[in-house]
């Protein structure tokens, strides 16, 4: 199984689209690819997320495009009839690492604690998205946690934003940080496309 780290080749930001349309999640991922992003996440937490994740897929190749917000078996399932290139979670529970641990695609359970980590790291995941971050003690934790945790390495979410990304990424056990803040809302509102390439050239660099 490829390691999710693999599978982002060297980005070190997970960039999350939210959308209302599939339209409008293929001009996000548009300009992202245009920002020389090559790996998106669409969070499932709309009717379309879906839709905007086969748009995606099929309009803009050169992205691999996961599945985010996946919380049980039906979503997972649905994920990855709609092609997903990998599979991201919120939060864990046996059932659901169960699961995932045999969904065959590159998977970045969510975790909030040290017992959310032991519990991944026992179905065999040693590549974890901390979230909540900023709520679930932000990088002091994640530093905290390394010397417990040694093969744990994270992917913080929630809360990370152009001002702190660092504090994260300069840390051994982070590999990425998940951004929002790339494609604000209103942005999308405004169909302002480039201001979210422009964000997530300033994110990569």
């Amino acid at each position: 199984m490829t390691r999710f780290s693999e599978l982002m080749s060297g980005q070190t930001l997970l960039p999350i689209i939210q959308a209302d349309t599939p339209e409008q999640g293929v001009q996000i991922a548009k300009a992202m690819a245009k920002a020389g992003l090559t790996l998106v996440e669409v969070v499932l937490r709309t009717d379309a997320s879906i839709d905007a994740l086969k748009a995606i897929k099929e309009q803009v190749p050169e992205l691999k495009v996961g599945a985010g917000t996946v919380i049980n078996e039906t979503i997972l399932q649905q994920a990855i009839d709609a092609g997903s290139d990998f599979i991201v979670t919120p939060a864990v529970s046996p059932k659901l690492l169960s699961a995932l641990a045999k969904c065959g695609v590159p998977v970045l359970p969510g975790v909030s604690n040290t017992g959310d980590i032991l519990m991944a790291l026992e179905y065999g995941f040693e590549e974890q998205k901390l979230f909540p971050a900023s709520l679930a003690g932000g990088a002091p934790f994640v530093s905290a946690v390394s010397s417990v945790f040694r093969a744990v390495s994270f992917c913080p979410t929630g809360g990370v934003s152009e001002s702190n990304k660092m504090d994260y990424l300069s840390l051994n056990n982070v590999f990425a940080v998940g951004g929002t803040w790339v494609a604000k809302k209103e942005w999308v509102a405004q169909e302002n496309w480039q201001a979210i390439t422009d964000s997530c050239i300033q994110a990569i660099k």
